[in-house]
């Protein structure tokens, strides 16, 4: 349910960025989400179909951009990708680790005409 909050977020800063471009209508999204990121992309287009009917941005098609995760170790601060949800440093074998990237949802870029 989550989605449909920050679908509607994406959608609302889409029509706010058509609307100073002088646009008629949104044609394309271009979204970044992460790997490790709590948005489901079959939501979010679900959600997306539904609140952008009878908008500018009706019809508009969504392309996801997706974003790797990267860790850093909090013991040795060597930068990783979790291998297979696995959190264990590769160089020390900590499993302290902070989160630098992947959990991101954010819209990208929008086309118009």
């Amino acid at each position: 349910m989550h989605e449909l909050f920050a679908t509607q977020a994406i959608l609302d800063q889409a029509i706010k960025q058509a609307a100073e471009a002088t646009g008629a209508r949104i044609t394309d999204l271009h979204l970044v989400l992460g790997e490790i990121s709590s948005y489901a992309e079959d939501s979010i287009q679900f959600y997306w179909d539904e609140i952008s009917r009878g908008t500018i941005a009706a019809g508009a098609k969504l392309h996801f951009r997706h974003l790797d995760a990267e860790l850093q170790c909090m013991a040795c601060f060597t930068k990783y990708h979790p291998s297979e949800g696995e959190i264990l440093c590769p160089n020390c074998g900590s499993t302290g680790a902070r989160i630098v990237a992947g959990e991101d949802f954010y819209l990208e870029s929008i086309d118009i005409e």
